[in-house]
């Protein structure tokens, strides 16, 4: 049996796999993504003298590292299996750093049916429930923290959080998970956040089925409508996604004009809501740039996380803007721009839906649901 470890650099195999690669029986190939260099490391060689063979391929910090897609990744795995028992180890399509996480999923999809093992590695928004837990002893963390120091001092100064070293990144316990494609592709949009990469599944954020997100939304469309009753007018949904409050509006009465810059999402948007509600193409941005899309209120509803300027309100053609966002962004964010601004005051605040603690991904993970906050704003004129 050959170990194939798919790294997007070389100091993830000794910061991941270290378990691996001490592995001494197993013939191991190492496949760097950056480079499309391949290490070979014959069986019966000492887990040092594979530490000192991988040494020379730690490069310089490089933000443009990326996986080289699936078809190289797949001519590298079929050259290392040679025709043989292969099992492929590699990143976690979740990985918090973007780029091990894409490379972890283009390595899954070139394994040609091989066995894949994903290392949770960077996960500190998600708790995975894991297939097999490795945990290092003495020598083991010496080994890894001597090749960390010895040859990644580059790595804990810098400050490219893509490739940083830290305590966090550096796992005394290294943990793999099996994964389908099905739930490798969720697992990689989920973490995607704004990238465009989120609309690869559909409902990225599960939230058809989240309990919790059904609380929020309903409680957030009962909300509205206790200030901003159907017969008012219609509503400026902005950053509508695939439309789970979309179509509730629509269920309750209202006319919704839902907004949506993501093509995906807002094909789906637009099948979803099935001409019920009238959708359009602009972002927050583009909307407050050319104020043509007037309505009786402004829905900002979890979409202020992303640096947007509280100021571009001041030029959404609307009176009444909704906003919701969790505890924390609240604070730091809308409640100062609050206490600068003379154009708005805060006519309503209240708790949509409490903090929770919930499974992801079939399952796979869980993570925190920090909570949300509703603020109604009016505007003053002031």
């Amino acid at each position: 049996m050959i170990d194939i470890v798919a790294v997007l650099r070389a100091e993830d195999a000794a910061l991941d796999f270290l378990s691996v690669l001490g592995e001494e029986q197993h013939e191991t190939h190492i496949l760097c993504g950056d480079t499309g260099e391949r290490l070979v490391l014959p069986a019966g060689r000492p887990l040092a003298d594979r530490l000192d063979a991988l040494a020379p391929l730690v490069r310089p910090v490089d933000e443009d590292a990326a996986s080289p897609g699936v078809e190289a990744l797949a001519a590298l795995v079929e050259t290392s299996a040679g025709g043989g028992p292969a099992r492929l180890w590699t990143h976690s399509p979740a990985d918090t750093r973007r780029s091990r996480g894409r490379l972890g999923r283009d390595a899954a999809d070139a394994a040609g049916g091989r066995p894949v093992l994903h290392a949770v590695g960077h996960s500190p928004y998600l708790q995975f429930i894991s297939d097999l837990d490795r945990p290092l002893d003495r020598a083991g963390v010496a080994a890894k923290l001597a090749f960390v120091n010895r040859h990644c001092g580059h790595l804990l100064r810098t400050a490219s959080e893509e490739h940083v070293v830290r305590t966090g990144r550096v796992h005394a316990t290294e943990r793999f998970f099996a994964a389908g494609p099905e739930e490798r592709e969720r697992l990689f949009a989920l973490l995607a956040s704004l990238d465009e990469d989120a609309a690869t599944v559909d409902d990225p954020w599960e939230f058809t089925t989240s309990a919790y997100e059904a609380e929020r939304l309903d409680t957030t469309v009962a909300w509205i409508a206790s200030h901003c009753p159907p017969d008012s007018g219609p509503l400026v949904e902005v950053g509508a996604c695939e439309g789970a409050l979309t179509t509730r509006l629509v269920d309750k009465g209202f006319t919704v004009h839902a907004t949506e810059p993501n093509a995906a999402f807002r094909h789906r948007l637009a099948a979803r809501a099935g001409g019920a509600a009238r959708v359009h193409p602009e972002s927050l941005e583009e909307l407050a740039a050319r104020p043509a899309l007037p309505g009786a209120a402004y829905l900002l509803i979890e979409m202020l996380y992303y640096g947007q300027d509280p100021g571009l309100l001041d030029r959404l053609p609307a009176d009444l803007v909704f906003v919701a966002l969790e505890p924390e962004t609240l604070a730091a964010t809308l409640t100062p721009w609050l206490q600068r601004t003379p154009h708005w005051e805060k006519a309503d605040e209240r708790p949509l839906v409490a903090p929770a603690l919930e499974a992801v991904c079939g399952g796979r993970a869980y993570l925190s649901k920090r909570g949300s906050i509703g603020v109604l704003l009016r505007r003053t004129g002031g």
